[in-house]
């Protein structure tokens, strides 16, 4: 193994590892901010014991974020001081600004987590709001980083030196808006299909008694998470125009796409064949690349031949986990829209109820046993769409690590034997992904019913 392998290895098993949990801070907060409102305008016991139970989850996940995304950081200026040197001045903003934000999170998570009846409800609440903010916000500036280094803007070269530097220009790249909305959508939609597999299986394998928290949970994730996902293909049709303008031979890796040709078709499924320059066994609709990719089924489509061998990314890889990232997304998408049905045939037949029968609120949807299972069956499509979309985003890019502007090859550090800090790191990955799947396993598999009956203790004796 290289040393140049072993870095962009041992960045790649970061990256990786870390988006998981950067994911959850973005949108777990949310869920639990949205079940404590609940629970202060209704009184409801569940919607408190929900907002806790989401409330000890985000800490364990937000404590594990921390520490990788702190391996994050070191790793930046070990593997690739060459990217740091020239890059640091540019996007240094965007990095200090994430960094007060995760700090905002992190001390308003603190109020959060133990201010319960040590502070008033409404200020309690807003802490909780402060922490989903900022969570969010700590995405939004790491993601324009990462935009600028695709479409990298706000400075001139001069003599191999980088001059005139404008932050706040690199900062608006023609990247940051399409890829910020994306994975902030992704982020909601991921976390909402993993919560709510978590609690369809509870309502799938747990006793009655506990059947209301989770069935409170499973309508909260799946609001939000659906409305996610479906809103998600709009920002993805936004970020593939930004990536036909700006990276065109990134776009035809993607696709598979050899040859320029105009009325591109667009191909579902299919190996890029490297030999013959074609790719092969695809679904192939005609004028499809060229309708999504710039609006217009006649445009032209350029294709990796018209780009030097040597700058081409790896295309198989890119074109597979591409393919890969869009199931997923359908399959969210699908089983948010089924979920719609299903809430609005139950609200029909609650109309239509006869006089005297019980009230709305006194008859909950119950969700048939098929479709908890395809909840739970479809509730990792979101991390697996998010693995191959950070991937399809990173080696898209490569050879570059500066798009057009600095090779990954010329910023890697000169230390040799990087193989030993890849195996070091891998291990502690190991044993985090180890503990946090404990410490979860027991966060989920506690008693609901206990948790709802411990709200009530506290309420009455408050």
């Amino acid at each position: 193994m290289t040393d140049l392998l072993a870095a962009r290895s041992q960045m790649a098993l970061s990256l990786g590892f870390h988006i998981l949990f950067a994911v959850a801070g973005i949108a777990m907060p949310l869920l639990m901010v949205v079940a404590e409102w609940r629970a202060l305008r209704s009184g409801d016991p569940v919607d408190l014991a929900l907002a806790k139970r989401w409330a000890r989850g985000t800490a364990i996940l937000f404590a594990v974020g921390a520490v990788s995304g702190t391996v994050l950081s070191f790793e930046l200026g070990l593997l690739w001081p060459g990217f740091m040197g020239f890059a640091g001045a540019i996007i240094g903003m965007p990095f200090s600004l994430e960094g007060f934000a995760f700090f905002t999170e992190a001390i308003f998570l603190g109020i959060y987590l133990y201010g319960w009846r040590r502070v008033p409800p409404r200020m309690h609440l807003a802490a909780g709001v402060v922490v989903a903010v900022s969570g969010a916000a700590s995405a939004v500036f790491v993601v324009i980083a990462n935009a600028w280094m695709n479409t990298p803007v706000g400075f001139r070269m001069v003599d191999g030196k980088v001059v005139d530097v404008d932050p706040l220009a690199a900062m608006a790249s023609p990247a940051a808006l399409p890829q910020v909305l994306h994975m902030i959508l992704a982020a909601y939609a991921a976390i909402g299909a993993m919560v709510a597999g978590i609690h369809a299986l509870g309502l799938l394998r747990q006793p009655a008694a506990a059947r209301p928290l989770h069935r409170r949970a499973l309508g909260l994730a799946l609001w939000v998470g659906g409305l996610a996902a479906v809103a998600q293909p709009l920002s993805g049709d936004l970020l593939a125009q930004a990536v036909a303008r700006n990276q065109p031979e990134k776009l035809a890796a993607l696709e598979g796409q050899f040859h320029t040709e105009t009325a591109a078709p667009l191909r579902i499924g299919g190996l890029p064949d490297m030999a013959s320059r074609t790719t092969r066994y695809a679904l192939e609709i005609p004028y499809g690349l060229s309708l999504l990719a710039f609006h217009d089924p006649h445009a032209r489509v350029q294709g990796l031949l018209d780009f030097p061998v040597a700058d081409w990314p790896a295309v198989p890889v890119i074109h597979v986990c591409f393919q890969v990232m869009v199931a997923c997304g359908l399959l969210m998408v699908g089983v948010a829209l089924l979920a719609l049905l299903l809430h609005y045939r139950h609200y029909r037949r609650v109309r239509r109820r006869p006089t005297g029968s019980a009230p709305a609120d006194a008859r909950p949807l119950e969700w048939p046993r098929w479709f908890l299972w395809l909840v739970v069956l479809a509730s990792p499509a979101g991390f697996l769409a998010i693995e191959t979309g950070w991937a399809v985003t990173e080696l898209g890019r490569q050879p570059w690590i500066i798009y057009g502007v600095l090779r990954t090859a010329e910023a890697v550090t000169p230390m040799p034997e990087l193989w030993a800090p890849l195996l070091t790191f891998t291990l502690l990955y190991l044993f985090l992904a180890v503990m946090v799947i404990i410490l979860l396993r027991r966060q989920v598999e506690d008693s609901a019913t206990g948790e709802i009956k411990s709200v009530l203790a506290e309420t009455s004796h408050g």
